[in-house]
């Protein structure tokens, strides 16, 4: 492990602390309560040590991207009151897994995966999983998502499969060196939200996830509920 300049739990405190204190900037400034916004570190290529560090500085939410990553660390580290998101591209031969043992998954984008999360949380005897349909707003190549076109329907088919509670949408904005350029990706976004709030209004529609490290505060101005940050708690390195 490497040794930061100062220990482990000084350090994420610090950090944690600091991303506090800027989303609760970045909320007053249009009049939003910090309250409203749920902080997920990304302990994706983290230890579980640094994990349980985080725990214990306030942090009860954590992101993973990867299924085979995740789950030694859910397995050994589930205190209460511990939530755990799946943020990453998944396939439905991963579903079973993610089905028990993920709190929430940010990344649905086909009918099959979701029939698929259905099915085995209805296996597992669990309670409704929450789930957002990740949309591609950029439209970019590289990116995993659904278009804005596409996100309506997709979204009444999930409305109807009785062991997933949609829950809102999530987006993985450009990489820029601006993060003013993203404001307009993450206004779509929200848009696209009040279309299917207006369409489908038997669904909560309670969350935008967008805005990771560079681009947090920007997207809490456009109306994220949740922000999914993780160099900006972790670090650059892998510990």
């Amino acid at each position: 492990m490497d040794n930061h300049p100062i220990n482990e739990q000084e350090y994420l405190a610090s950090n944690i602390a600091a991303v506090r204190a800027s989303i609760q900037e970045a909320a007053e400034r249009v009049g939003r309560r910090p309250q409203e916004i749920t902080l997920i570190a990304v302990s994706k290529t983290k230890p579980v040590s640094m994990v349980e560090t985080a725990y214990h500085a306030g942090i009860t939410n954590f992101g993973e991207n990867r299924v085979q990553d995740a789950l030694p660390k859910i397995a050994v580290f589930r205190p209460q009151g511990i939530r755990w998101h799946m943020i990453g591209r998944l396939q439905s031969n991963k579903a079973h897994k993610v089905a028990s043992s993920f709190d929430a998954v940010h990344s649905i984008d086909s009918l099959h995966l979701a029939q698929a999360l259905n099915r085995y949380r209805e296996i597992e005897g669990k309670d409704r999983l929450p789930v957002l349909l990740e949309v591609n707003i950029a439209g970019e190549q590289s990116k995993a998502g659904l278009s804005a076109a596409e996100a309506p329907e997709l979204a009444r088919q999930i409305a109807r499969l009785p062991y997933l509670d949609l829950q809102g949408l999530m987006t993985v904005a450009p990489r820029v060196d601006d993060p003013e350029e993203v404001r307009p990706v993450f206004r779509a976004l929200r848009f696209l939200q009040y279309r299917l709030r207006d369409e489908l209004p038997d669904c909560s529609w309670q969350h935008l996830s967008m805005g990771m490290t560079d681009d947090y505060c920007i997207a809490i101005e456009e109306g994220a509920t949740i922000v999914r940050v993780g160099r900006a708690i972790f670090g650059e390195r892998v510990l």
